[in-house]
């Protein structure tokens, strides 16, 4: 389990994390929403030090990190072994096929022979229905299909937990679905994934847990069904679409 306590994180002046505590549970599916600049982002990549809060705490199993002491390289080594990040758009390395894409960081960090590490990534791509793209560039490849070997070079590091920001954010509805349909798949296997997104139906049909962020602050830490089916007036007016002022403009 990752647990984070008593997280703050300001840029400038303005707290973009209010305190905040919450955990992320094993072999689960944490799906963090909110509104547009709320903290999910932040709050996300806090979690393998992209983002370094000022004060607060990170236990990951066996590490235990304060956020306001000085990190050293082996702990940050330590703390991103266990996690891999998926991001927004897919940077994959245009200079180097899909196959190399996958297996260059295995080969690196994790000190795998290329043999093992192009025997895991072959499975990997046959998972996600890319087996034959092994020898393709990137740029010979659809949005959708850059994304899948995206998930399949975090997958390829044996991460602990899958961080996923906003995966299917720049994609059209049809290649999203493609993307979506293979993590509903990892969650389905119990890969720990924490994702931000705003496909409400998706967050549905996979979380096993809801966070809800606003402000920096945390107002909802808990089951789909709750936030769903029993939502608050806040989070009612979240998942219609209606924010406050339009509230106060239809008076």
């Amino acid at each position: 389990m990752i647990s984070l306590k008593n997280v703050v994180k300001k840029y400038g002046s303005k707290e973009v994390l209010k305190n905040l505590n919450v955990d992320f549970p094993d072999g689960k599916t944490t799906v963090i929403l909110g509104p547009s600049g709320s903290g999910k982002s932040t709050l996300l990549r806090s979690l393998d030090l992209l983002v370094r809060p000022e004060s607060g705490t990170l236990d990951f199993g066996d590490i235990s990190l304060d956020y306001s002491q000085p990190v050293s390289k082996k702990k940050s080594f330590d703390i991103r072994k266990k996690t891999s990040m998926v991001f927004q758009n897919w940077n994959l390395f245009p200079n180097l096929t899909v196959l190399q894409n996958i297996t260059t960081a295995p080969m690196t960090v994790l000190k795998q022979s290329k043999v093992d590490a192009e025997k895991h990534a072959k499975i990997l791509l046959g998972q996600v229905g890319l087996a034959e793209y092994a020898d393709r560039y990137p740029s010979q490849l659809s949005g959708g299909q850059q994304q899948r070997i995206s998930i399949c070079r975090a997958l390829a590091m044996n991460p602990e937990y899958i961080l996923l920001d906003e995966p299917t954010s720049a994609l059209d509805p049809e290649l999203e679905t493609q993307v979506l349909l293979i993590l509903g798949e990892l969650s389905k296997m119990n890969q720990s994934m924490i994702i931000v997104t705003h496909n409400m139906d998706f967050a549905r049909s996979v979380a096993d847990k809801i966070v809800f962020v606003e402000d920096g602050d945390i107002l909802f830490d808990g089951t789909p069904d709750d936030f769903f089916n029993h939502p608050t007036t806040r989070i009612r007016d979240f998942l219609s679409g209606i924010t406050f002022n339009d509230n106060e403009a239809l008076k």
